[in-house]
Formats: C-alpha cells, sequence, structure tokens
C-alpha cells in the first residue's frame, strides 16, 4: 500500500504517541520525537516531513519555540503544524496559531477529527507543491520563448 505523505508526530507521553502513530499509520509514514530538540533534528534532515503533530509542553523545549524555529526557516516553514495539546486557554491557542500552527487541538482530542484534519491539510501540501512545479514550469517557458525571441530579434 502507498502511503499518502509522512508527518511527524512529536509528544513527551508515549500513549498520545502510541494512539496517533496506530491510527495513522495505515495511511502515512510516521516519524516519532519525544522533545523538541530531536523534532527540529528530523525537521531540518533530508526527510522531512509533511505535516507535524506537537504537543507543547514538553522537556528541553516546549512546542511554541519548536513551531517558531520551524516558521522561521526557509527549507521548513511551509510544513503545517498542528499543535495537540492539554493547554486548553484561549490564550494559548491564539499564540500557537499566531506562531504560525494552521490548527490547534485540546487533549483529550477525537481521534477521527485529527485523522480527517490531517488528511485535508497533507492533500493541500500536496496540491500546493503540486502547483508550484506548475509555475516553475510555466516561467522557464517563458524564459525559453523570451531567449528565442530574442535570437530572432538579433538575426
Amino acid at each position: 500500500m502507498t502511503k499518502n505523505g509522512t508527518i511527524l508526530i512529536v509528544d513527551d507521553a508515549p500513549a498520545n504517541i502510541k494512539i496517533l502513530g496506530q491510527t495513522l499509520c495505515d495511511d502515512y509514514v510516521i516519524q516519532v520525537a519525544n522533545n523538541g530538540r530531536d523534532a527540529l533534528k528530523i525537521a531540518f534532515s533530508d526527510n522531512k516531513p509533511d505535516l507535524i503533530l506537537l504537543d507543547i509542553v514538553m522537556p528541553e523545549m516546549d512546542g511554541y519555540e519548536v513551531c517558531k524555529k520551524l516558521k522561521q526557516n526557509e527549507t521548513t516553514n511551509g510544513i503545517p503544524v498542528i499543535f495537540i495539546t492539554a493547554k486548553s486557554d484561549d490564550e494559548d491557542e491564539i499564540k500557537g496559531l499566531e506562531l504560525g500552527a494552521v490548527d490547534y487541538f485540546i487533549k483529550p482530542f477525537n481521534i477521527i477529527i485529527v485523522k480527517n484534519r490531517v488528511k485535508a491539510y497533507i492533500e493541500l501540501v500536496k496540491h500546493q507543491e503540486i502547483m508550484q512545479k506548475v509555475r516553475d514550469d510555466c516561467f522557464a517557458t517563458i524564459d525559453d520563448i523570451k531567449s528565442c525571441y530574442e535570437d530572432m530579434v538579433q538575426v
């Protein structure tokens, strides 16, 4: 079976990793990090995830700092981040979204809703990649036409 993308699950609680991983592993390649530092190593590697499910309260580096670093880096700023956390205050959710997260789930979460949102965001990423390729191809064609025109004008 072909997988639909790669998801990085970042949480210091093994139970959360287990439920998310088991739910999503049939459709996606799953990467796991237990802390923010390891999450950044994976995100900055050659095997970048297509989407990151990120807890906020973790040792070493919290999820806000991870998200901030991801969004500041040109190679990772396009990766959708979804916070999945016990932090339920509106201020926490606003902070996460303002840092660049695309969504925010409060634990305990409904796994079916998470699964469907993950699917939607992964599909959006894939469509954006296709659109970027089409744009790049169009610009290359325009450059070729300009070059041919310039050659004809010189003759």
